[in-house]
């Protein structure tokens, strides 16, 4: 009984199967429409856009000037904490890793992995070293700038030390500025966008005519065109004045930088350098406390006493420059003039140093201008730390302020040409930035005039 109840069921079950045979269909027109059907798909996958074709004609394979992956590229830079030192005069690298508490064998086996790794037993007080330090404080990589352009990377995985020099380009922009004084030159100079040492770059071009401690007047105003030097998008420093101009008391001078055959020089518009026999000033400090002045009272003797040169106030050790070439006719130590040096110059002029807190040079040697023949003090007869500098010509003392110094020494006959198609246009976009200078300006005096 059980098995014919099962029988019936499977029966019913066979019965309600969907049978496609059972379908009648009319074949022609199925085919044509499947045909049609199958067509259009092999169409649709087999034949791209013309977007895509032009996308597909677009592409190139570019292969990389340098490996896709090296020691350096592995971090993204700005991930790493580097620890800076900026090396100290006295300091070794021995040193230096000792307080870093990384072993003496570590700095053995790092300067000894290449030739690469020796530049760094050359460094110099005012170097930067870069250190990466594991949690554990082991070593993981340092870096070091050999210069502008190359950094030296040294990095340590598991027990291999590698090294690797990375070339930065550098980029020289050239810009201008100009300023007019107010205050301080160093003031105007900010005002200008300029750093502290380009502005020291400008005031040396104009040593030998402007005393930039004493002559400076407010109205004084000066234009420049010079580099800008960047590395990989960043400023690092400034580099050369490329021409440049300098009004003092109503006295303009121009300068052009020119390579002579010997190295860049300045010379003024007629092609005479810059460079004279004598500085106007024997150091470029702040102030000066006692003009030229030949009747003075004293303020140690109480009395009048014949002032016969200039005092630059300066701190203590500030260094002093030789005004010009010469031989050391006295280097030693008076009641009065404290150490003191006397240097005999050509055409018989004789500068003086008095009150110097070291002298730096010795009687009978050879000075060149420039160099420091001793440092700022208070010795002798002095109520504070200056530099009394005296001038004399032919036995007669004279306002080193006012002296006429002998002329420069012009550019030989066969490059004066050179020199002044290169410098014309320097000079003339000098005046073009004086003129757009006069041109905003101009509004204001017009209307503190009405």
């Amino acid at each position: 009984m059980k098995n014919k109840h099962i029988q019936a069921v499977l029966k019913s079950t066979k019965k309600q199967a969907f049978d496609l045979s059972s379908i009648k269909i009319n074949k022609t027109p199925f085919l044509i429409i499947s045909a049609i059907a199958a067509l259009s798909l092999l169409y649709a996958f087999a034949t791209p856009s013309a977007d895509t074709i032009q996308k597909h004609r677009k592409m190139q394979l570019e292969i990389p000037s340098s490996p896709l992956l090296n020691f350096t590229a592995q971090t993204p830079e700005n991930e790493i904490e580097w620890q800076e030192i900026v090396i100290k005069k006295g300091q070794t690298l021995s040193s230096i890793f000792g307080d870093l508490n990384l072993s003496q064998t570590l700095l053995y086996n790092i300067v000894h992995i290449n030739k690469d790794a020796k530049l760094l037993t050359r460094i110099f007080p005012g170097a930067i070293l870069s250190f990466v330090l594991n949690d554990d404080g082991s070593f993981s990589q340092l870096k070091y700038n050999i210069s502008e352009s190359q950094e030296l990377f040294i990095k340590q995985i598991e027990n291999t030390l590698s090294s690797e020099i990375v070339i930065h380009q550098t980029e020289t922009q050239v810009q201008t500025a100009n300023g007019t004084i107010t205050g301080s030159l160093f003031n105007a100079g900010k005002k200008a966008g300029l750093t502290d040492a380009m502005v020291m770059k400008l005031a040396s071009i104009f040593a030998w005519d402007v005393d930039f401690v004493l002559d400076i007047r407010q109205g004084d105003n000066f234009s420049l065109i010079y580099e800008k030097i960047y590395q990989d998008g960043d400023f690092i420093r400034d580099g050369r004045i490329i021409a440049a101009s300098f009004t003092n008391q109503g006295d303009t001078y121009k300068a052009i930088s020119f390579d002579d055959g010997n190295g860049w020089s300045y010379y003024n518009p007629e092609g005479r350098n810059m460079k004279k026999a004598f500085l106007r000033a024997p150091l470029n400090f702040s102030y000066i406390s006692s003009n030229f002045n030949p009747k003075r009272f004293h303020p140690v003797q109480k009395r009048i006493k014949a002032h016969r040169g200039i005092d630059y106030a300066a701190p203590r050790g500030t260094p002093v420059f030789a005004a010009g070439d010469g031989v050391v006719t006295r280097a030693s130590y008076g009641k009065y003039n404290g150490n003191h040096v006397f240097i005999k110059h050509p055409s018989g002029i004789v500068t003086k140093y008095l009150h110097f807190s070291k002298r730096k040079v010795k009687k009978g040697q050879r000075v060149k201008q420039g160099q420091t023949i001793g440092t700022v003090g208070s010795t002798g007869m002095v109520t504070g730390a200056h530099l009394h500098y005296e001038f004399v010509l032919n036995g007669v003392h004279r306002n080193p302020r006012t002296v006429k110094l002998p002329k420069a020494s012009p550019l030989a006959k066969s490059k004066i040409k050179t020199y002044l198609s290169y410098a014309t246009p320097l000079l003339s976009q000098l005046d073009s930035i004086n003129v757009n200078k006069v041109a905003i300006q101009k509004p204001k005096t017009d209307k503190t005039e009405s």
